[in-house]
């Protein structure tokens, strides 16, 4: 199935809670996770053999595979056995990044491969993530009204300040890093920023997060991409705007305003900042037509250009594709790229299965000469001279510990081939039970009987909330192993090798 087809399906009749229920029908057995280690030590074992009979193993590359994979792995020779080689990860300082016809690049034309990762659920909520959402507050506003009805708004505020300093960490920016990551999408609220009580004036604590982010970020070698997950009013139907149900972002334009201002203000503090890659104007703006959206879209583009020339600005895809655009050039656009989220086994994309992924990165089998997938994006990108930001996909949940981190490695490098930058969903995800079973869709999550408990926010008491809220800054993790060996292998898997 081509993208726009399974894409015009996705998110109009499911919402992200479906994920949630897809995962725990695929999830048959842990035996995968728990056999890890012990495959790691057998291939540990292996490679040290093969770098004592083969002298060319010691000249591996000892650059990070976010920055050096330029080839498709798909068509590296097969061996028998591929098992992962580690290799020293090599930190690079973010340097100011904008786009060339379909290549991201650095200032002196350099391309850069950009491979990285959502901080989901942080300065957004999405309570599938967090194994919240029961007794019908599934959002973050039905949260905030319930917080102010029990508590009060300062103290909403500070329960609020609690969550977000736990979510994120230092020691999640170290796992980042460890990913052999160089990116972070990083989703917010617009009451992240403006402040709710006085539209059209900044919080006092308007930059805190946003801040802190890119510092912890630039610390790594990370690049941050920007992400107005949730405009003010909601720029579509779904929980993950901020508001189920609402999409009044279209309808009111005042909520249009007062999003320019925001973006006006953003682009204001940051327009000299390298390790911002770019700004993601709209998530998903899916609640007017494909034509409403890009003109709404061309508005936000000249209030951030207006104020900033240097960073890469992305033009939202609409559920049906990016057709409404036309070509940005003859739009007076530079400097930009668009977003799609492609998400292969899910949505009524098939199942997550090896097949799924082969038919989307190998083109229907076809590989490089193939007109679908992958190729049919490359095409359609080439005539539009445009680069692209896959802001959201999904490589290894529910395949099992070592097929998901093998696909996720093709994923991430079939992107890289062809010059794409790539954030997948989601680094954390926190379950009621823990564990990583058959794949969550967190790169991280709670080990498996580190429970995190399901509270009723209506009746649960402050201690209780404020208890939920601190254990997700300390519960111990469970990664996904597989994943972060393939990710910092100096040898590329082939899963697609056989039949």
């Amino acid at each position: 199935m081509q993208y726009h087809q399974a894409l015009s399906i996705e998110k109009n009749a499911v919402n992200r809670e479906d994920k949630m229920i897809k995962i725990k029908k695929a999830i048959r057995s842990t035996t995968a996770v728990l056999l890890w280690p012990v495959r790691m030590l057998l291939a540990s074992l292996f490679s040290i053999c093969i770098c004592i009979c083969v002298s060319a193993c010691g000249g591996s590359s000892a650059s990070s595979t976010a920055n050096t994979s330029n080839t498709n792995p798909l068509t590296n020779p097969v061996s028998n056995v591929i098992v992962p080689v580690p290799q020293t990860i090599v930190r690079e300082n973010p340097v100011m990044l904008h786009t060339e016809g379909t290549r991201w690049v650095r200032a002196d034309g350099t391309q850069k491969i950009l491979k990285g990762v959502n901080l989901g659920n942080w300065l957004i909520q999405e309570f599938w993530m967090m194994g919240q959402g029961s007794n019908a507050i599934d959002d973050q506003c039905k949260l905030e009204a319930v917080l102010d009805q029990r508590f009060g708004y300062t103290e909403r505020e500070r329960l609020y300040r609690m969550f977000r300093q736990n979510w994120m960490r230092g020691r999640d920016w170290d796992l980042i890093e460890k990913f052999g990551l160089n990116l972070v999408r990083l989703p917010f609220i617009w009451s992240v920023i403006e402040d709710e009580k006085r539209p059209g004036q900044l919080r006092a604590d308007a930059w805190d997060y946003l801040d802190d982010a890119i510092n912890q970020a630039e610390q790594r070698g990370l690049h941050v991409i920007l992400d107005l997950h949730g405009a003010v009013g909601s720029q579509g139907w779904e929980h993950h705007s901020g508001c189920a149900g609402k999409n009044l972002y279209w309808s009111t334009p005042e909520f249009q305003q007062r999003t320019i201002w925001l973006w006006q203000q953003v682009a204001a503090r940051y327009k000299d900042r390298a390790a911002v890659a770019g700004y993601s104007l709209l998530n998903e703006p899916w609640g007017a037509s494909p034509e409403v959206m890009a003109k709404e879209v061309a508005r936000l583009y000249q209030a951030v250009r207006a104020l900033d020339a240097n960073h890469v600005i992305i033009l939202p895809g609409h559920a049906s594709g990016i057709d409404a655009y036309g070509k940005p050039a003859d739009q007076g656009m530079h400097n930009v790229a668009f977003e799609i989220h492609p998400y292969p086994g899910f949505f009524g994309w098939g199942e997550p299965n090896l097949q799924v992924h082969k038919d989307w990165l190998r083109c229907g089998g076809l590989g490089v000469t193939g007109s679908t997938g992958v190729c049919e994006w490359n095409t359609r990108l080439s005539k539009l001279n445009t680069a692209l930001f896959i802001g959201e996909f999904q490589p290894w949940a529910g395949l099992g510990a070592e097929l998901g981190g093998q696909i996720t490695r093709v994923t991430y490098d079939t992107y890289a081939s062809y010059g794409w930058a790539a954030t997948s969903w989601s680094y954390k995800l926190l379950s009621n039970n823990g564990g990583q079973g058959n794949g969550t869709w967190g790169l991280v999550t709670n080990q498996s009987g580190q429970k995190i408990p399901a509270l009723n926010f209506q009746t649960a008491s402050l201690a209780e909330i404020e208890a939920l809220f601190n254990s997700f800054g300390s519960i111990p993790y469970e990664p996904q192993q597989a994943v972060m060996a393939w990710m910092t292998s100096s040898v590329a898997p082939d899963p697609f090798a056989h039949p």
